[in-house]
């Protein structure tokens, strides 16, 4: 388990810490903590977690932006202020809980029981995030046919539209279930939408989707693709 502490004040991040420890002494957990914005957004950019506690007043600067900032969320968020008058504001972000500062260790830990009772096991994502003009909009992941890989984003293709997102192919595979397959190094197909497999001259592969869309099959992913297609 991955957990992120977003706080700018040390002392309370190390109680933060320490109590995280020991409500999760018997799994294998990792905590990293950050007390800014931009190296909370850096560590994220790069890095799966599986649950972050965030601080919403952070050297003056507003935490939601972690929020509004991120496109796809595949951790679960926990508020830790002693801004209440936000708590509101937070649950429509979405988060699991807010816990007001100051805080018990008996408040924190029912916090993270929270956490662990829903999502400890299972954490598969349901949503994916996108972002357009400032705004934060969200598709079920379940209806994405495939997506194709655009330069450092990708193109969500779903039965009849299309969304950019911001995430590159690599960093948005490892937010799939496994019904998601890689076949080709630009595409990832969603195999509930396959509708056959073609082989065409010249070694040449593509998958036939739901949505009317051919999608390319590599010669290096073609024997697993159709292993898969045939269970």
């Amino acid at each position: 388990m991955k957990i992120l502490i977003v706080e700018d004040e040390p002392v309370i991040a190390q109680r933060i810490s320490r109590h995280v420890s020991t409500y999760f002494e018997h799994s294998s957990c990792r905590v990293k903590w950050v007390e800014d914005i931009d190296d909370a957004l850096d560590y994220l950019s790069d890095n799966q977690i599986d649950l972050l506690l965030l601080d919403l007043n952070l050297h003056g600067e507003d935490g939601f932006e972690v929020l509004k900032t991120l496109s796809a969320e595949s951790f679960h968020t926990i508020i830790i202020s002693a801004c209440s008058d936000k708590a509101i504001n937070a649950f429509e972000y979405g988060v699991l809980d807010f816990v007001a500062k100051p805080f018990s260790k008996e408040r924190l830990f029912k916090a993270l029981a929270r956490y662990q009772q829903k999502y400890v096991g299972h954490t598969q994502l349901k949503k994916l995030a996108i972002k357009s003009a400032g705004l934060l909009s969200y598709i079920e992941i379940s209806e994405i046919q495939f997506i194709q890989a655009d330069g450092h984003y990708s193109q969500i293709h779903l039965l009849d539209e299309q969304k950019l997102h911001d995430k590159n192919l690599d960093k948005l595979s490892q937010l799939l279930s496994e019904q998601f397959v890689r076949v080709h190094r630009s595409f990832i197909v969603n195999l509930n939408f396959v509708k056959s497999l073609k082989v065409a001259g010249g070694g040449q592969y593509h998958l036939d989707m739901q949505n009317g869309e051919a999608v390319p099959v590599s010669r290096a992913k073609y024997a697993d693709v159709k292993a898969r297609l045939v269970k």
